[in-house]
């Protein structure tokens, strides 16, 4: 043979290796599974169930593509909804369900098969609005959400070959196997793209790789989105901007005869129904002359729901869809019973672990308030490292749910600090702001600014060698009395952005961060800065009566 026979034989060779696409052929597959779903390109950890009417989706999938929010509570064998208008539950192999606690049919279960749990599509797709696309050739199911776009190409015909197909391979290279001849001019959804091939899928769900000089993009699909008008609209007190004060209510209500004017003020919210059993059963103590005084005064009255700060009983009363349900129906009744407009929520030391049983609460909780037009909010911590008292609230997942949050924006230095300092420093307040509403999303108009009508005198003394301090809280006017006997001089401190006075008493030294006009003055200089929704105070009684004037005219517009 001589050399250039064999030069020619290499050529040809390397020609066919490296420029003939290979005809052969594999059969397309899902791993094995029947019913496979896909959502953007990708196949589903788990199969899809029935067909046409009868199709399921595996809860896992729904929960992780559709609803994160969607929980199956194992102790009752159901599975709980929440919608921004819609508490609905579904017990497994049960063909009626509940929404917002009223029955309903469905046309098909719950199922449990293989031990998966398989959810109907009829429910789903109501709830939300999800397009599903079964392929009767392949019973692949292709899921999409609405507001997404879907891209789709065709391949490219060849007019004087009628016959010629276009190759959808195995991987991107002329030398994968194909899977599928596409048809001249068939459609294909593409999800991505490389140097020369497109990544695409057909509506039966076989997916591959085309050459992109043989297919033409041809047009976009938008999933339609439902704009709905919003279900529940808060209405605002007079004034726009909230000036809530909380009333502290032990176990008897006040005299409303022998309270004073609060100028400004319209919420009031007095400390009414808690927690009472481990069962979800509430203690109440409202009084209706306090709500025809505070409807006489044009208040509106949230009445405060909190756990009693008892976290073995808030653990057992959040733990299951019947308890919770059960502390919802009674504020619903009472809320009701006494010509409410919203309730406001108070849960401190609580346990992390109970953290999201605390959002499920407020998720079934709002849906059900707002259908008899009352407003939810809920006062939270500045965020800290404190277990009992700070990381058991999701305030991020929370905020989705309420119409409004507060802060309670005090105790920086608390009663029994080993440190006297401010119950709440101006750049310490501003600081917690700020970053509750980067890091979790708290819009301003949803944002309410808690402030204290108290503070604490701070004694410091030497016993035994150590430096013994202590504190006691005192209302408003109790610092100003003292200045007046003692004849001090209150210092602005530009780093609290507060007056402060010391003085000394025998061997001891007694310090004071002031709760006055001033640092009243820069909380709502505060308000304006970030245009917050409104004040909070804690609380009614504590306050010096003038401040009632500052507040109202500092918010308004």
């Amino acid at each position: 043979m001589s050399l250039f026979a064999v030069i020619l034989g290499a050529a040809v060779v390397l020609y066919w290796n490296e420029y003939v696409p290979t005809r052969k052929h594999e059969d397309p597959s899902f791993d094995g599974m029947t019913k496979p779903i896909f959502y953007q390109g990708a196949m589903l950890a788990k199969p899809a169930e029935g067909k046409d009417e009868s199709l399921k989706l595996p809860f896992e999938i729904v929960k992780e593509i559709v609803d994160p929010a969607m929980i199956y509570e194992e102790s009752s064998d159901s599975t709980i909804i929440t919608t921004e208008d819609k508490v609905v539950r579904l017990r497994t192999s049960q063909l009626t369900g509940l929404i917002n606690e009223k029955p309903f049919s469905l046309k098909f279960p719950l199922v449990k098969a293989n031990g998966i749990l398989y959810l109907p599509i009829d429910p789903l797709k109501q709830l939300y609005r999800i397009d599903l696309r079964e392929s009767q050739d392949t019973g692949a199911v292709l899921l999409f959400k609405e507001g997404e776009t879907i891209r789709w190409g065709k391949a490219i015909s060849y007019p004087k070959k009628p016959e010629k197909t276009v190759a959808l391979r195995k991987e991107p290279s002329i030398k994968s196997p194909i899977l599928v001849d596409l048809k001249q001019e068939q459609e294909v959804i593409i999800w991505s793209e490389e140097p020369e091939w497109y990544r695409v899928q057909l509506p039966n769900g076989y997916m591959g790789y085309v050459k992109k000089d043989q297919l033409t993009e041809e047009r976009t699909e938008t999933i339609p989105k439902q704009e709905l008008p919003p279900s529940f609209v808060v209405q605002k007190p007079a004034g726009g901007k909230i000036n809530l004060t909380w009333e502290q209510v032990a176990a008897k209500n006040p005299d409303t005869t022998k309270i004073p004017a609060m100028p400004g003020v319209n919420v009031v919210s007095p400390t009414w129904f808690h927690i009472d059993d481990g069962q979800g059963n509430l203690k109440n103590i409202a009084d209706p002359a306090y709500v025809k005084w505070a409807h006489s005064q044009n208040y509106q009255v949230w009445g405060l729901f909190s756990n009693g700060f008892e976290p073995k009983r808030t653990t057992e009363a959040l733990s299951t869809y019947d308890k919770r349900m059960k502390m919802i129906k009674q504020l619903l009744s009472y809320a009701q019973m006494y010509s409410l407009q919203g309730i406001n929520i108070d849960f401190e030391n609580v346990y992390t672990k109970d953290k999201e049983n605390l959002v499920q609460f407020v998720r079934e909780m709002t849906p059900l308030m707002h259908e008899q037009g009352l407003i939810v909010s809920m006062a939270v911590t500045p965020k800290s490292d404190s277990e009992m008292w700070s990381a058991f609230i999701d305030r991020k997942a929370l905020i989705d749910s309420l119409d409004y949050m507060m802060i309670m924006a005090y105790d920086e230095f608390w009663a029994a600090s080993p440190i006297a300092g401010s119950v709440a420093s101006l750049p310490w307040v501003e600081k917690h702001l700020v970053k509750m509403m980067k890091e979790d999303n708290i819009p301003p108009d949803k944002f309410i600014l808690g402030v204290p009508f108290y503070t604490r005198v701070w004694t410091e003394e030497m016993v035994d060698g150590k430096k013994k301090v202590s504190s006691r809280s005192v209302f408003m006017d109790n610092p100003q009395r003292t200045i007046k006997e003692k004849n001090l001089t209150p210092v602005f401190q530009p780093d609290t952005g507060q007056n402060y006075v010391e003085y000394k008493d025998g061997d001891k030294l007694i310090k004071i961060w002031i709760e006055d006009e001033v640092s009243m003055k820069a909380r709502m200089d505060l308000i304006k800065k970030y245009n917050l929704a409104g004040v909070a105070s804690w609380r009614r009684g504590y306050e010096n009566p003038a401040i009632w004037d500052l507040i109202r005219d500092e918010l308004k517009p």
